[in-house]
């Protein structure tokens, strides 16, 4: 049976003031034994959340009701990943052994094994779609190879091209499941990851995954617990890479990295608070970051920043429009995010 929540974003709000304007953070939800840490919105009002034990939370009013759903036979799985259309069609990735992809096409009454791959080290890291039919899901290398799936008929079937995009990983490089948001798609087959552990990259395609670039991201890295965590593209082709080290998440050295096209990297003018495993843009100029160090905010492109709160998130996702923002996390948590 469907459970629908009531939840009055007046229980409990932080008010902040960012460059004169206004900024509300409002709890949603908090105490459910799940980690939140994939997000989509496919619209100003259709939020879908995914995370732990098989669960996905979703809103078709903007946040003010929320159904909260379990994959039926899947509740051990960790779906860290997730894309969403509608109120009706959503596509969620399993972080793990065996790396799964389910389908739902009835607004999550019901979900569909779409693809299976139960082989020592499968693990998906993202999902992105460049239209309704054409998607990519990455994953971490198997015998030193970048995993790459494909799918032209909106996920209803995938196939492995990892062998085409033939991406070899140096030993100890992999990608991140943190918020599933190390993966950018682009209009006309365009396409970013990043990456990290013992080197961090950008990996770029023009043609929807099968041939690949890569280039040096100069943020933390070394160690299986650092790289690019995150990556976000604004409508100027502007790039943002986070990251850090999230075993010590406090350290805000090189967490961050600016690009205006992916080969060179620069600095921004401030320090983010830590380590952060989501950047996301509302506009092309107001970023927000976010991770187990904290909410950090910019109004310039990310050169400055600003604490918006120490409330500790692992995603973020934002409406095409910019109107809908929310956050989730650990224990279930889930804010909303509003602006004067």
């Amino acid at each position: 049976m469907k459970r629908y929540f009531i939840l009055y974003l007046s229980v409990f709000v932080l008010g902040f003031s960012v460059e004169a304007q206004t900024f509300q953070l409002a709890k949603v939800q908090e105490g459910k034994a799940v980690s939140f840490r994939g997000m989509a919105i496919p619209n100003d009002s259709v939020v879908w959340i995914s995370g732990s034990a098989g669960t996905i939370a979703k809103t078709i009013d903007g946040g003010k009701n929320w159904q909260w759903l379990t994959a039926k036979g899947y509740e051990g799985l960790d779906f860290r990943s997730i894309v969403a259309f509608s109120d009706k069609k959503a596509i969620v990735v399993n972080a793990g052994k065996p790396a799964v992809i389910l389908l739902t096409e009835d607004g999550g009454d019901s979900w569909q094994k779409v693809y299976s791959y139960d082989v020592e080290g499968a693990f998906y890291d993202g999902i992105g779609f460049w239209d309704e039919q054409k998607g990519i899901v990455f994953g971490d290398p198997i015998a030193g190879k970048l995993q790459v799936l494909s799918t032209e008929d909106g996920g209803k079937s995938w196939n492995n091209i990892s062998d085409e995009a033939n991406v070899e990983m140096k030993a100890g490089e992999a990608g991140f499941a943190a918020s599933g948001t190390s993966i950018v798609t682009k209009d006309n087959g365009l396409v970013w990851i990043g990456t990290g552990g013992s080197q961090a990259r950008l990996l770029f395609s023009y043609n929807y995954g099968k041939s690949w670039t890569s280039y040096q991201v100069p943020i933390e890295q070394g160690e299986s617990s650092q790289g690019v965590f995150s990556i976000a593209i604004n409508h100027q082709n502007q790039l943002i890479a986070v990251g850090g080290d999230y075993q010590n998440f406090k350290n805000n050295n090189n967490v961050i990295q600016l690009s205006s096209n992916g080969m060179t990297w620069a600095a921004p003018k401030s320090r983010l608070s830590g380590y952060k495993s989501c950047v996301r843009y509302i506009n092309d100029t107001c970023v927000v970051a976010t991770g187990t160090s904290g909410t950090d905010i910019s109004m310039d492109g990310g050169q400055t920043w600003k604490s918006l709160s120490e409330q500790a998130f692992n995603v973020i996702a934002v409406s095409e429009t910019g109107k809908l923002i929310f956050l989730a996390g650990e224990k279930g948590t889930i804010y909303q995010l509003t602006r004067d």
